[in-house]
């Protein structure tokens, strides 16, 4: 197949790729309703509709998971081109699909759970769909907020008349007590403040610890976005999250051999990220393509120890 080379990926963005995009259908190995069973550990990656309640119940096979993550489809543009298959739709449509999907989750959460969302915010439509989907998530009264996670973003591209306008971020929810634990970054203990006296003297805050480094709080600095020189980049994934994101969220939210929810696979990080710590992934993608590279890339992982292709295509058969 002869797909034309974005910058320097072998592969453009899956959903802008036009005819191309269709020529990577027959190398896919599920069908719509079709549910991948990993014969090793057990996850399991679908082709399957986020808002279905039965769909995500097939897909868990009746279990209940202690850690559900999800990435959405965020309804802007980005880079100033429009997704055919992730288009924007009203504020309205946006918000009744957001709401689908979240209930359809919600039978399958366990009586103690961690409920993570990404999202995006564009100050060009009025923060839109942070705002909305803030607003929309008090609704459910199984989950209580958490926490607003927000992650470094590219370094001030497109900001020579405002700061950036499109952003992205983290918003952590919890159904019952789910555990939590902490999680230690690498970012050394560079800012300081007065805090209290102690014996008549002010100490800063380096004084309450000797460590060099300190807990990840709610604004992630230390994350690279993925990019194509990063090993783990998967061309044609065009909203890859970052595997540190994925693994801080597992380390802090659930424990070893728990089941974990991704209804929004895309580039299979999730699944990636479970592997390399010992939870169990149930993953799907209403995308044949994105559901065939969730399963190419953890055998790729497998077969070579590494998380991603970097440039290259994740489709290596002879016509690609």
């Amino acid at each position: 197949m002869n797909i034309s080379r974005h910058r320097r990926e072998a592969l453009p963005r899956i959903d802008l790729a036009g005819p191309d995009r269709d020529r990577l259908l027959p190398l896919c190995r599920l069908k719509p309703g079709e549910i991948w069973q990993d014969p090793i550990v057990g996850h399991r990656v679908g082709v399957l509709d986020a808002t279905s309640q039965e769909d995500v119940r097939r897909l868990t096979a009746g279990e209940t998971v202690g850690l559900a993550l999800n990435d959405p489809p965020y309804n802007f543009s980005v880079g100033g081109r429009r997704s055919t298959d992730l288009f924007q739709v009203s504020i309205t449509e946006y918000m009744d699909f957001s709401r689908k999907w979240i209930s359809a989750q919600l039978g399958s959460l366990a009586d103690d759970a961690a409920f993570y969302v990404w999202t995006g915010a564009d100050q060009r439509r009025g923060f839109a769909p942070l705002a909305d989907l803030v607003i929309l998530m008090r609704e459910f009264e199984e989950l209580s907020s958490r926490n607003f996670i927000t992650l470094r973003n590219q370094r001030g591209y497109g900001t020579p008349m405002n700061w950036m306008s499109i952003r992205q971020e983290l918003l952590y929810y919890t159904k019952g007590s789910p555990p939590f634990q902490p999680v230690y970054t690498l970012i050394p203990r560079i800012l300081k403040g007065y805090y209290k006296s102690v014996g008549g003297s002010i100490r800063d805050n380096d004084a309450r610890s000797r460590s060099p480094t300190i807990r990840a709080g709610n604004v992630w600095v230390d994350i690279q976005q993925v990019f194509y020189r990063l090993a783990e980049n998967v061309p044609g994934a065009y909203a890859q999250k970052p595997l540190a994101a994925v693994e801080r969220i597992l380390a802090a939210s659930s424990r070893a051999g728990d089941k974990v929810l991704d209804c929004f696979s895309h580039s299979g990080t999730t699944l990636i990220a479970c592997e390399r710590s010992g939870r169990v992934c149930y993953t799907c993608d209403v995308d044949p393509v994105f559901a065939e590279i969730t399963i190419r890339r953890i055998e790729h992982f497998r077969q070579s120890g590494r998380t991603g292709w970097q440039w290259q295509s994740p489709f290596a058969e002879p016509e690609c």
